[in-house]
């Protein structure tokens, strides 16, 4: 009953203590922590510039604006200069002589800051930093005091080595001496170390190391054991035989210092110079001294001595080998065992002796290849197992960091730490497997490649690997989770694909579909990705293949469809693209069907990746699919975040196409400029060539027409008295031929063949046929009418048929104007036969009497047809009369002549004229060839032809009169013909 009425009155009071509560909330409130009179000294005009604004605060303001102004004075440096030195430093100078410790120590970091960023020019402005470091450098207070000390130490970097000498050595000398503070003395020592780098060694030697050794007999140990850790710069800056001379001695006489500070400053310091010192002083300086710290810290009296040992006893060991005897090796190897268990034999949490077996798994790798890998099992396995099982976690987490390097020295004996490895694998604590994840890989390949069968039969290493997955699955610690199956991801190629595929594949796959984290599963598809790409059975990669797509691209939940546009975006840096193109690219297209937003926008994401991965014209078709895709979602889309994306992908892959279009222009455009330039090369070479052609040709035909000239003169000469002579005897012997009596054997002469005659021989076998047929006309006694106009017919159709062959060869000659490339090379042969055609043409005047000779002549026609032929690069043609009709019906089908026999005869009086119309083109060649000279010499065809008609008309004339009788009109027909 008495709980029933406290529970009713503890319900009566809780709405009166919410009251309470509200009344509490709903007093009034002080909405301004500052006062009108506060809020106007901390107003500032707006209209001042940072430069104004700062002096201002500077000058006026409460000592929170002024630590903001100097706090800001880097900014202000960076947007100017030139006027932030001018005005606004000297106000901070100003305000640093009166200011607090939180002002000294902004103004400090401040000019830290401007040196170590190297925002001024150094030759410029640091001579004014350095002024104000030096003038606050030995505050009252210790923290300031070290703040403008390491401004200073920074400053002195970026300043030059007069402006040091001047303002940081002198006042330094001053310091240095005992009557002042111990702060300034230490100040002291630390610049000395840092100036000592930025001079030779000369300068090091006479004006430093006097300095240095005063302050190593400094009375305080402070200033002994920092004067003694900056003698390493020192003597790096002296040289190797300063340091052998002056500073060793004293080096020996700080490790014997009663105060163990300075001693462990002194070995240390000896430690790190040992590269400088040869055999005998690392034999009888180095070996003594670190025996007697090794007597000390084995005492373990001195748990100092034995921290700065464990830290530095691989490099020690590693700088004495080939110097230790084999006593004092063993004496060094127990050392170090000693100090592997040192404080584990104790109660209660040693933090020192918790360092020292750090600092011995920190010097394993050493201490291993001082040892020799083949006595690691006897002389440093004990230690390494103590180590890896040690009770403290930072311990183990230390062993695990160097366990890569004690497996990769160890070479074959890796199994000797097979335990050790499963132990750290197996270790509750994660830090431990954190350390172990950073190089696991490495430890793998190692423990893999020396053991043979230990990755099919020794399923404990398998059996570990699973289970600290699980272990970093099932925590929080997702970015260890993240590291450890990137390590994983090296199984691929260390361990059998049925292993994999039994083991791992499925845990990977499960943490695909299952795990929440983004980046856990983006990682988890990476390594599965691997795992199916080092599989060598293609049973194992198909059943992988399609447990992808049936669980992921085409699982229920969109979240699995997301997971496996992930596995595609990892699969093209991974696989091949004509792998990803067949078994990946067509499931992931599909998704541009899938209902839910999310999943179109990562497939739009990852549309430019899958349109690289696209070659043509392999993939012509996969090409469409894909733009079909763009296609419908630019038409169908919806959400605006898809339609924006592949808005950007379509514009996109418009600045490509319009790209590639340029490329091929410009492609083009190169290629036809390169075609110009051969063409233009190529007509001047020709131009050369025809222009080089020509002044041979002029040459050859000057030197044939004065050739001709000279043989036609004695030619036409004896042709001359040959004609009177063959007149003579015809006009004695047709007075005793019958009338209608022919000559059997006598081929009648046509024009064509005078029309061959060219120049004066033509004109002086026409004029010794007009004086035959004058005396005939005169010589005869009777010719019968009837024969008249046989002669008149004969003689007109004969002239007719020239003038048309003129006509003719002048069409022609004006269809071959643009021959001239081939007519070069044809105008040196005509040339060259020019003489030999007038010298034949006087042969054929005196073989017309026997058969013999007209034959030999029709022979000799044949020749020169044979050549013609040459000319017009006509080949395989025959010298026979039969394949002569079949060569020249050829030869009047490429010229439009007409096939019969007389227009065979007239293509033979064409060629004779067309010998005579290259020694008119020899003419040409001294002229211009344009358009008038061709007509110029068309005018002279046509004038020609003219004469010819006139000389038709007078022929005509005396046919006429040739009126005497048959016998007579015989002779005449006769003389006509020859």
């Amino acid at each position: 009953m008495f709980s029933s009425s406290r529970n009713q009155s503890l319900q009566l009071f809780s709405p009166l203590d919410e009251l309470q509560e509200l009344a509490f909330i709903e007093r009034p409130i002080r909405r301004s922590l500052k006062t009108a009179e506060e809020i106007d000294q901390l107003t500032v005009d707006e209209d001042l510039n940072d430069i104004e604004r700062a002096v201002y605060l500077l000058s006026v303001g409460q000592e929170v604006q002024r630590a903001s102004v100097i706090s800001n004075l880097p900014s202000l440096v960076r947007q100017n200069p030139a006027e932030t030195f001018r005005r606004v430093v000297p106000k901070v100078r100003e305000v640093l002589n009166s200011a607090g410790a939180e002002i000294q120590l902004a103004a400090a970091a401040s000019f830290l800051t401007i040196l170590q960023d190297d925002i001024i020019l150094i030759h410029t402005h640091t001579f004014s930093i350095l002024k104000t470091v030096l003038l606050h450098l030995n505050h009252r207070d210790t923290v300031v005091s070290n703040a403008w000390l390491e401004t200073l130490l920074s400053a002195i970097n970026a300043l030059p080595k007069e402006t040091i000498k001047q303002e940081v050595l002198n006042p330094l000398l001053y310091q240095s001496q005992l009557s002042h503070s111990l702060q300034a003395r230490l100040a002291s020592c630390r610049i000395l170390g840092k100036v000592a780098c930025k001079f030779d060694s000369h300068i090091v030697k006479k004006e430093l190391l006097p300095l240095a050794r005063s302050l190593c007999q400094d009375v305080e140990l402070e200033v002994r054991a920092c004067m003694c850790r900056q003698l390493e710069s020192i003597a790096r800056a002296s040289g190797v035989d300063d340091t052998r001379t002056e500073l060793l001695p004293e080096l020996v006489e700080l490790a014997g210092d009663e105060e163990s500070s300075v001693r462990l400053a002194a070995f240390d310091t000896i430690i790190n110079l040992m590269e400088m010192m040869d055999s005998d002083d690392r034999l009888h300086v180095v070996v003594p001294l670190v025996m007697s710290v090794c007597e000390v810290s084995s005492s373990q009296v001195d748990e100092a001595a034995a921290a700065a040992l464990s830290f530095q006893f691989g490099k020690l060991c590693s700088g004495l080998t080939g110097v230790l005897s084999e006593d004092q090796r063993t004496r060094l190897l127990q050392v170090f065992q000693v100090l592997c268990v040192v404080g584990l034999h104790t109660e209660g949490n040693d933090n020192e002796a918790t360092i020292i077996r750090c600092n011995c798994c920190y010097n394993l790798p050493a201490m291993v290849v001082f040892a020799d890998s083949a006595h690691f099992l006897s002389e440093i396995y004990p230690s390494f197992s103590s180590l890896c099982c040690d009770p403290e976690v930072s311990v183990r987490r230390s062993a695990a960091a160097s366990f890569h390097q004690v497996v990769k020295l160890l070479g074959s004996n890796v199994p000797l730490v097979h335990k050790e490895l499963l132990s750290l694998l197996q270790d509750d604590t994660l830090e431990v497997l954190d350390a172990l994840m950073n190089h696991l890989e490495e430890t793998l390949e190692a423990v893999f490649s020396r053991g043979e069968n230990l990755a099919l039969d020794n399923k404990e290493l398998l059996a570990a690997l699973l289970l600290a997955e699980q272990k970093v699955g099932s925590s929080l610690r997702w970015r260890l989770h993240e590291k450890l199956l990137q390590r994983y991801s090296c199984l691929a190629r260390l361990l059998p694909g049925d292993v994999l595929h039994q083991s791992f594949c499925p845990r990977i796959f499960t943490i695909l579909t299952t795990n929440k984290v983004l980046p856990v599963q983006k990682e988890a598809s990476r390594t599965f990705c691997m795992f199916l790409r080092y599989n060598r059975k293609q049973e194992q990669r198909q059943e992988m293949m399609e447990r992808l797509i049936q669980d992921l691209a085409e699982g229920r939940s969109y979240w699995n469809r997301l997971r496996f546009l992930d596995v595609c975006e990892m699969a093209t840096e991974i696989f091949s693209r004509k792998y990803f193109n067949k078994h990946f690219l067509i499931p992931a297209l599909e998704l541009v069907h899938d209902a839910v937003a999310n999943v179109r926008y990562k497939l739009c994401q990852l549309l430019p990746r899958l349109r690289s991965s696209l070659r043509l014209p392999a993939d012509k078709q996969l090409l469409q699919q894909l733009d079909f895709c763009v296609q419908k979602l630019l038409c169908r889309e919806k959400d605006k975040d898809v339609v924006a994306t592949i808005r950007k992908f379509h514009k996109r892959q418009e600045r490509d196409l319009l790209d590639q279009k340029k490329e091929k222009e410009e492609t083009l455009l190169l290629e036809m400029e390169q075609l110009e330039r051969q063409q233009n090369d190529g007509k001047i070479n020709s131009e050369k060539h025809t222009e080089r052609k020509r002044r041979d040709s002029k040459t050859s035909l000057s030197a044939t027409k004065s050739m001709s000239v000279s043989s036609s003169g004695a030619t036409l000469s004896s042709s001359g008295k040959e004609t009177r002579r063959a007149k003579l005897s015809r006009s004695r012997s047709l007075s005793s031929q019958p009338t209608s009596s022919k000559p059997a054997n006598d081929r009648p002469l046509k024009v064509k063949e005078l029309g061959g005659l060219s120049g004066p021989g033509k004109s002086s076998m026409l004029s010794s046929k007009d004086d035959s047929l004058r005396t005939a006309h005169f010589s005869m006694v009777t010719q019968s009418t009837s024969s008249m106009p046989v002669l008149i017919r004969s003689n007109t159709s004969s002239l007719l048929e020239r003038a048309s062959t003129l006509d003719h060869r002048t069409s022609t000659l004006d269809q071959r104007e643009h021959r001239t490339s081939n007519m070069d090379h044809r105008n040196n042969m005509v040339e060259q036969r020019t003489g030999t055609g007038d010298n034949r043409t006087s042969t054929l005047d005196h073989r017309t009497s026997t058969s013999d000779q007209r034959d030999h002549r029709i022979s000799t026609l044949d020749q020169r047809d044979h050549r013609t032929s040459t000319l017009d690069q006509r080949d395989h043609r025959t010298s026979s009369l039969d394949q002569r009709d079949h060569r020249t019906s050829t030869l009047d089908q490429r010229d439009h002549r007409t096939s019969t026999s007389d227009q065979r005869d007239h293509r033979s009086s064409t060629l004779d004229q067309r010998d005579h119309r290259t020694s008119t083109l020899d003419q040409r060649d001294h002229r211009t060839s344009t358009s008038d000279q061709r007509d110029h010499r068309t005018g002279a065809l046509d004038q020609r032809s003219k004469t010819i008609d006139r000389g038709c008309g007078v022929k005509d004339n005396q046919s006429r009169k040739l009126s005497i009788n048959r016998k007579s009109n015989s002779f005449s027909v006769q003389s006509g013909r020859d």
